[in-house]
């Protein structure tokens, strides 16, 4: 049974230490909080005291319960203040000898039965363990940012950790409302070490101006759902406290894909180091301040008024699909004429009946009135024949992802369409310039990338080859605004923005599952609680279809050669033996 914590001391009271510090007091526990001079005090106290303070604003916490939480809090610079602690939380800068020596100290005042617990989100436990003098009562428990919000904890145990100690450990987690999960010593545990090779890949794209800031990060919150954009949450974090975690993580493993982005080096050199020191990848309107303010590389919007935007009124889709009946309904529902075509009447009739069953639906939740059914329905034209699509004014392929396929029907579109229509694919993976290449208009051919549900989901990835005309471009970029959507611009690269950062992260999830260092349950709680991810890596995976998922990531290598981005040979033997997710009712898990 595992004995009850009462009383913990917490070392270090930057963001992280007094938002610990916050958790622990209001469940009902002392907490001795301790910092290393007077300054440092100081501001630890007035980062508590306005965590308080905007949660009783907000509702989240009575008045008189704050009183009682700052109550059980003493604040101190002297670590003899700790010697009747029960449990000692360590949450000071990821500089292992400055750790080292902090527990050195504190194991000279606690009793022996005191358990010691680090913070550290990259550096080797069992190296701080070893340093002390009872390393069997050393645990790593690692909470994540806001940790009085975020529900994970991950609970390191060590090679030489007691079983006594990592289950008083885990059993207060479970007490503050958390939801703990056992991993071993290894760098990154599980979120960061999935977290931070995604950031580094969305810091290399941005280094190598491959995209904006700004359209790195929305194609991720808008294209996947995520809470923030890599590069703000860069800032959030810190750039000296991702750095470190990322040397940490390339020094055990060697993965090039962990090697820190020289420019972060660089940014933290300049003093570049996020929100807490007002800038980073973006500028800030003070320290510490979540406000962000426009700087010299803030966009100069120039689309909300395009001259050629007048030119679109007419669109054409090619395809039946969902993806091609969403674009087809998401353009109506902005006003604009749409001829679609599909290989049979059937499937043409197929198209408008998916519509009329979405919309019956929207009617019903009151959502969408018959009037404005009728008038979006007013707007489409189906057809057998591509001789129809002569007069739009762009088009649209929502068809197989088959290159052959698809240069076939560019080669058809070159031939029917009007002078200065405007032929665009939403490929996901497909090289754009080799549909491109088979038109006599390369220089009119785009890339543009919507996502599934397309009526639902606000990002479209406008993507330029080295041959698209910037008016192009342009046009493309204000017509996904007409209609709604939030557009980012790339290149014509394999994966484009979303689909790059996001299946090697899924790729590198499979990896730690084979590796058997933590069990997919285990990992897609990390992703969602700890990091507020919408889904795990794999109910994503199963939800997107192995072999989607096993096509991109071939893409990926096959162009990057990057051997970090080789498929798991997990991902490789599941869709082998038919494996799929989902549609086959067994993947990463099986279903009814």
């Amino acid at each position: 049974m595992a004995r009850e914590i009462t009383t913990v001391g917490v070392v270090g009271l930057g963001t992280m230490g007094a938002g610990i510090a916050e958790v622990f007091a209001r469940n009902g526990i002392d907490v001795v909080a301790i910092e290393l001079d007077e300054g440092a005090l100081a501001r630890g106290k007035a980062v508590l005291a306005n965590s308080t303070a905007r949660a009783v604003s907000r509702g989240k916490l009575a008045e008189e319960d704050a009183d009682a939480l700052h109550a059980r809090i003493t604040f101190g610079t002297d670590l003899a203040q700790l010697k009747d602690c029960q449990l000692v939380v360590e949450a000071v800068p990821e500089k292992i000898e400055a750790k080292r020596a902090i527990f050195a100290a504190v194991d000279d005042v606690v009793a022996d039965d005191a358990i010691l617990a680090t913070n550290t989100s990259s550096l080797s436990v069992t190296e701080l363990a070893v340093a002390t003098k009872h390393s069997k009562r050393f645990v790593g428990m690692h909470f994540f940012n806001p940790a009085t919000v975020m529900q994970f904890v991950e609970v390191v145990r060590t090679v030489i950790t007691d079983d006594d100690v990592f289950n008083d450990v885990k059993a207060l987690a479970e007490k503050l409302d958390k939801r703990p999960v056992v991993v071993g010593d290894k760098a990154g545990f599980i979120a960061n070490a999935l977290l931070f090779g995604y950031l580094n890949h969305a810091v290399s794209m941005y280094e190598h101006k491959y995209a904006t800031r700004e359209d790195l990060d929305a194609a991720m919150k808008f294209g996947c759902g995520l809470p923030m954009g890599p590069l703000a949450l860069m800032d959030l974090i810190g750039l000296d406290t991702a750095y470190e975690v990322l040397d940490t993580m390339y020094h055990q493993d060697r993965d090039p894909l962990h090697a820190p982005s020289p420019i972060i080096k660089q940014m933290v050199s300049a003093g570049l180091k996020g929100r807490k020191t007002g800038r980073g990848f973006y500028s800030y309107a003070g320290i510490g301040s979540s406000e962000v303010v426009a700087d010299g590389l803030t966009p100069i919007d120039d689309y909300a008024e395009d001259p050629g935007l007048a030119a679109i009124a007419k669109v054409g889709v090619v395809g039946s699909g969902t993806m091609a009946t969403g674009i087809i309904e998401v353009f109506a529902k902005a006003g604009y004429d749409v001829v679609y075509v599909a290989r049979g009447q059937d499937k043409v009739d197929g198209v408008l009946a998916s519509i009329k069953k979405s919309q019956a639906k929207m009617i019903e939740r009151g959502r969408l009135t018959q009037e404005a059914a009728d008038a979006l329905n007013a707007h489409l034209t189906g057809s057998t024949s591509r001789e129809d699509l002569a007069d739009v004014d762009i088009v649209v392929e929502a068809i197989v992802e088959d290159l052959a396929i698809k240069q076939e029907l560019f080669r058809d579109l070159d031939r029917i369409c009007k002078p200065g229509a405007i032929l665009a694919t939403t490929t996901s993976s497909l090289p754009i310039i080799m549909c491109a290449n088979v038109t006599s208009r390369p220089g009119n051919v785009i890339g543009m990338h919507f996502f599934n549900p397309a009526q639902v989901m606000k990002l479209i990835e406008v993507v330029s080859t080295v041959a698209t005309d910037p008016a192009i471009n342009h046009t493309v970029v204000a017509l996904s605004r007409k209609i709604g959507k939030v557009p980012v611009q790339c290149g014509d690269r394999s994966g484009f923005i979303v689909n790059a950062l996001l299946f090697p992260y899924l790729n590198d999830a499979i990896k730690m599952l084979e590796a058997h260092y933590a069990t997919a349950d285990d990992i897609d709680t990390a992703m969602k609680t700890g990091c507020g991810y919408p889904m795990g890596p794999f109910e994503l995976l199963d939800v997107v279809g192995l072999d989607v998922s096993l096509a991109i990531q071939r893409e990926l290598y096959m162009e990057l050669r990057q051997p970090g981005f080789a498929p798991a040979p997990l991902l490789e033997h599941l869709v082998t033996a038919g494996y799929l997710g989902r549609k086959t009712k067994r993947g990463f898990r099986t279903y009814a």
